[in-house]
């Protein structure tokens, strides 16, 4: 399996679980991870998973990250500040693989579908776009109001995958984990990435 390496941006929308197997399973299939959090993402990180993180800026946060994760070893994470827009991942001559949102709040996807780049990940998100690299946001929200379905119909337009954080039951789930990681394999499908994170449905 060729090794890949893929931005992971995590928001501030309610669903953390989904943001922390997705890092697992990237893990696990030893991909690189080039991740950034946002103020409100670093919230619902504590709050939903109770993970003990320092501040944002602090040296020891990946550290920190791969000890929640119970990971050890030479980290296959690299992080960057969602301030610092001079990162090589807001320059489209950094080459990766793609990008996934996950959770994305809805202020985050419509910065996004206008090309705001305010931050470092609407920056990401729009060298993604402009140099045609696989893009993948997971709102979490619900209902959606037409302002909602305007900016991820206008994102759909241009190339962007929209996989919203709803798994399916056909597989019959025991665990949470098995509900957030049906949403991640939807992901990795759409990123051409193997994986064996749910059982396929066989008819």
């Amino acid at each position: 399996m060729r090794m890949a390496a893929f931005i992971v941006a995590v928001t501030g929308a309610s669903g953390a679980i989904y943001a922390r197997n997705m890092l697992l399973a990237l893990l696990d299939l030893n991909h690189d991870i080039l991740l950034t959090v946002t103020e409100p993402g670093l919230r619902v990180l504590r709050e939903e998973l109770l993970w003990d993180l320092p501040p944002l800026d602090d040296p020891d946060f990946v550290r920190d990250v791969l000890a929640c994760l119970n990971r050890r070893g030479p980290a296959k994470i690299k992080y960057f500040n969602y301030r610092d827009i001079g990162a090589c991942i807001a320059s489209g001559s950094n080459k990766t693989d793609g990008m996934i949102v996950i959770p994305c709040t809805m202020s985050t996807l419509s910065g996004i579908a206008a090309g705001a780049s305010g931050n470092l990940v609407e920056r990401a998100a729009d060298v993604m776009l402009k140099e045609r690299r696989p893009l993948v946001v997971v709102p979490r929200e619900t209902p959606f109001n037409a302002i909602h379905l305007k900016n991820m119909l206008d994102l759909a337009r241009t190339g962007v995958h929209i996989v919203p954080a709803a798994p399916a039951f056909y597989q019959k789930p025991q665990t949470i984990d098995d509900l957030a990681n049906f949403v991640v394999g939807k992901v990795f499908d759409l990123l051409n990435v193997e994986h064996n994170l749910f059982k396929r449905w066989e008819g």
